[in-house]
This record gives C-alpha cells, structure tokens and sequence, in this order.
C-alpha cells in the first residue's frame, strides 16, 4: 500500500491509538549489551510508523506518570520501598548497580505504568484496541520483581480503575513467551488469565496455562492459541501481552515464530476480541530487531496487517533523515541565527570555529537535541551540556561536555575529517569515544581494553550521525581503522574491511574463537596472541568503511 493511501486511510479511519513518550527509554547503558533488551525499542517503533506513514507525531497519545499511591494499590509498602534502592533495581534488570540511575529509571517506570493506565481509560471510553508501547511486565509480584519486571503495570491499571469505580470483567491474554507469574499473584481470581507460553512452572488453578515446547513453529502455537481463545470470556476490558520474545532466533524466548506467524497470531487474537475493549502490551522481546515485532503489532491493530516491513529497513536511519530535512538551515551549511538556538543546551558562548568548516556551534547543539542524543544523557545524570569544538592534529575536534554532582565531565569527543579511499572521498573518523564518568565496571569481566569508564549506549546514534554528516557534505562513505578487535565487532553490521582478505581473517578469527570472549579476545588480538588457524595473529588495524553509495571497483 502507498504512503499516499496509507495518509488517506488514517485520515478516513482514524489514526490507531498509540500510547508513548520519550521516558519510555529506560536509562540503562549496558542493558542491551548484557541481556539483549534495547531500551529503544518503543522509539524505533515510533520512528518507523511514522516513516511508513501510519502515524504522525500528533496522533500519539501522551500519558502521565501514577503516584506512589498508585503503585501502593498492588506492590508492598516494602517492595515499594526497595525500588528506591540501585541494588534492587539492578537485579530486576540483570545489570549492575552503577548503571542504574535510580530516579530516571523510576520516572520510566511510573511513566510506562501511567501508559498502561491510559490505554485502559481510551479503550473503555471508545471501545476497541489502544496499545501502549511499553508495559506487559507480567513477572513482578506485589512483593518482588524480576524479569525486567519491577512494577506490574497491568495490575496497577486495574486497580486504578476499580478505585475510580470501575466495576466490570477484567481479562489478561498473555502471549508472551514466558508466563504471567507475577499477574497472578497481583490479581488472583479476581480477573480470567489466560497463557500461552514455553515455560513450565507451577500454575495455580485460576490460571488457564497452554505449555509449548521450545521451537514450536507457527502451525502448531497458533492451533494451540485457537483453542485457547475459545475458553476465553467476553471481558468488559481485555489486557493482551503480546510479547515479542516468541520469534524466532529470539536468545530468552525459544518459541520459533515466524516474523508472519507472530502477526498472524496478533489478527487472530483482535478478531477474537471484536472491537471489545483492549489494551495491548509489547511484553519481552530480547532479539537486536525486536521492534519489527512491535511495529507489527502496530500494524495488525491499524488494519495494516500485510504491510511488509523490509529486512533492510532501519527506523532510526529513517528518523536521522526527516531530522536532517528538518534540520536543513542548521546542519545543511545555511547560516543559523544564534539566538534562534541559545540556550538548548546552556548558556550562549562566544562563537567557535566551523566543524569540518560547515556547522556552527549552535549547528552542532540544535542537532544533538532534535537527534535525540541529548535528552538520554540528561536521563543519565548530567546537567548543563556544554559543546566544543576545535581543530586536532588529525581532523575537526567535537567534545561534549556535562556536568553532574558539580563537578565537569568529558562525555563524548569524536574527531573527523574529509579523506579518500583511493579515489573516493569519505568522512574519516579518527577517533571517537562516548564515556559514562559516573559509572563504573562491573568486577567480573572488566572493561575492555582501552576503554576507561563505562560508554553512554549511544553508539548506534553516534554512527548514524556521522552518517548523516557524510550524507550532508556529499562524500561517499564513513571511514575508520578501529584501534581494537572490539570496535570492528560492534560496527560489523554495516562496515567492512576495504581488504577483502583482512574481512576475510576477521571473520575467521571470531568464528574459531568462538569459547573466548570477546573482550579477551580484543586484548589477545592487539597484543598479537589470538590464534588464526592455529598461529598467533594481530589485530592490524586495518581500514573499514561504510558506503553510503555504490562501493568504487578496483
């Protein structure tokens, strides 16, 4: 379907009720890294429904955060106390407690809640679907939590609603690929919970529990669903944990879906549902592209269900280009009033010298707000953001500082230039670094080498920035020589070796070491001990580039 007639049907039907805010993203640096949750997945959903044309940014729906009170209704004034505390919190989220901002994280969560809570009041004031682009954490008891489950959203709606008067049949259907052990505990009988999942555990009675097995494909979960959606009521509000964890190749999930199978799975629940009153959750979901489940899910709930999402389709990208439209007088070389932009970030300075002779200051500030890389490190606990820049021995220097506890920290500095690749120019990135002072390393592992704090999770925005730059000034390409093993490994996925022989060893190297991790495996390589078909071998260091056009042949 067109964008055109996408546009046209969202003007005729409405636009789908989509609850989300930028608070959605959990401030935790290292999670995606140690379990595999992006913290950006509501946002890349978002980024992508609008690219596709299902959305704008108007139609989303905004909630509020619950009160202590209302977490109170459903949590134990002793759990409730114990959110307050890093440790707790980092066991929930399976991360350590220096990567755990404790009140960012807390106003997430209040927020995710208040989303849930939302969905629930649109949904009973106009009956039909609302989904919430976060929430579904069915592990957290009134007691305890984990899971990545602190709080259980689903049954501090519930009980919000019952305090306003809310007298009618609650259902929760959850089809996530692990159970709803924490939902039972916080609801009990007083509402019909229905699972479909992949995990035994021991269901009390009030629970009508379906177990499949690991892999189980999309023909026989989706017999096994069908049967479950006939015992299911007719609930005056329905709750749906559509978990994103039952894909396959999912690492904690195991179920086997199809990318089809799980959308198939989405239609056939709304069917069942008629235009009744649900809210839906996006629940677990664990793989790096966990958001095209969602998005799917977004789809099927706005009547989109065989709009194909293409395998190579990246929501940020597409975000970094509307931005970069957006942004066309501050970082497409036209002169930007200073005034227009004083103070997004700080104070107004006295003027600095052009960045890669094009982009002022101000340029530089305006885009790390409208990007959306200043507000995650705000999350993080720095205040008072403060950009440089100036010229190094080897390109343009850009350096971003904030401030936290008084005292000023460096948190990212990248240097760049205009370069070749034989004949073809290219954006060179001599160096960059994006540094978390107020973190530390866990004990069991360390850093990895030469690296000396913890980055801020912003890596992934960084490349695509610098892709944007490149874009902007007309060069073909990004062009590095990672220092370390490590770093060609995080950027593997959309750079290569210029020498096709040395991409060749690198991936030789990875897949013969496969026992050894990865951070011990960059160390081993730089000091030229990693082993290559059995002998010795050193990292060399040598040139990577992304192309953003058609790569030159030889």
């Amino acid at each position: 379907m067109p964008a055109w007639t996408r546009a046209l049907n969202r003007r005729i039907r409405g636009a789908p009720r989509i609850v989300w805010h930028t608070e959605y993203r959990l401030p935790l640096t290292s999670i995606a890294a140690r379990t595999g949750l992006d913290p950006r997945r509501a946002e890349l959903v978002v980024d992508a429904l609008v690219e596709l044309g299902v959305i704008t940014d108007a139609d989303l729906l905004s909630p509020e955060s619950v009160t202590w009170a209302d977490l109170s209704r459903v949590h134990t004034s002793e759990w409730v106390e114990a959110l307050t505390q890093p440790e707790t919190l980092a066991s929930v989220f399976a991360v350590d407690a220096w990567d755990i901002p404790s009140d960012a994280l807390l106003d997430s969560l209040r927020r995710i809640c208040g989303g849930t809570l939302l969905a629930a009041r649109r949904a009973l004031g106009e009956p039909g679907p609302v989904l919430n682009l976060s929430g579904g954490f069915h592990h957290a008891a009134p007691g305890s939590g984990g899971g990545f489950c602190a709080v259980n959203d689903i049954a501090v709606a519930v009980a919000a609603l019952r305090e306003s008067g809310f007298a009618g049949s609650i259902a929760v259907l959850d089809v996530d690929a692990h159970p709803p052990d924490g939902l039972a505990s916080c609801l009990g009988t007083t509402a019909w919970i229905g699972s479909i999942s992949g995990t035994m555990w021991d269901a009390p009675g009030h629970v009508d529990e379906v177990h499949v097995p690991a892999c189980v494909g999309d023909g026989v979960y989706l017999a096994a669903l069908d049967q479950l959606l006939q015992r299911m009521p007719r609930a005056t509000i329905t709750f749906v944990v559509a978990g994103g964890d039952v894909r396959a190749g999912d690492p904690l999930g195991g179920l086997g879906l199809t990318e089809a199978g799980v959308r198939q799975r989405d239609q056939v629940v709304l069917d069942a549902l008629a235009g009744a009153p649900s809210v839906w959750l996006p629940g677990g979901g664990y793989r790096s592209d966990a958001w095209r489940v969602l998005a799917g899910t977004a789809l099927v709930l706005a009547g989109h269900r065989r709009l194909e999402l293409r395998a190579d389709f990246d929501p940020m990208r597409a975000r970094f280009r509307r931005v970069g439209r957006r942004l066309s007088d501050a970082f497409g070389g036209i002169e930007l009033d200073a005034e227009d932009v004083d103070g997004l970030l700080g104070p107004r300075r006295d003027e600095t010298p052009r960045f890669l002779d094009r982009y002022t200051r101000a340029a530089v500030e305006l885009a790390l707000e409208r990007y959306g890389l200043a507000e995650p490190v705000r999350r993080l606990g720095y205040r008072d953001l403060r950009v440089e820049i100036d010229r190094a021995e080897l390109g343009d220097r850009f350096r971003l500082y904030g401030t936290a506890a008084g005292v000023e920290h460096l948190l990212a500095e990248s240097v760049l230039a205009r370069g070749g690749v034989g004949e073809t120019p290219v954006l060179f990135v001599h160096w960059l670094t994006l540094r978390h002072p107020l973190g530390a390393f866990r004990s069991a592992g360390g850093p990895f080498p030469g690296q000396e704090v913890p980055g801020l999770g912003l890596a992934r925005e960084a490349g695509e920035l610098h892709r944007r730059i490149a874009e902007r000034l007309g060069l073909a390409g990004v062009a590095m020589r990672p220092a370390w093993l490590h770093v060609a490994y995080a950027v593997r996925h959309r750079m290569r070796f210029v020498d096709p022989q040395e991409q060749h060893r690198f991936e030789a190297v990875l897949a013969q070491n496969t026992g050894i991790p990865l951070s011990k495996l960059s160390a081993l390589a730089h000091a030229g001990e990693a082993l290559l078909d059995g002998k010795p071998w050193q990292w060399p260091a040598a040139l990577m580039v992304e192309w953003l056009t058609l790569p030159p042949t030889a």
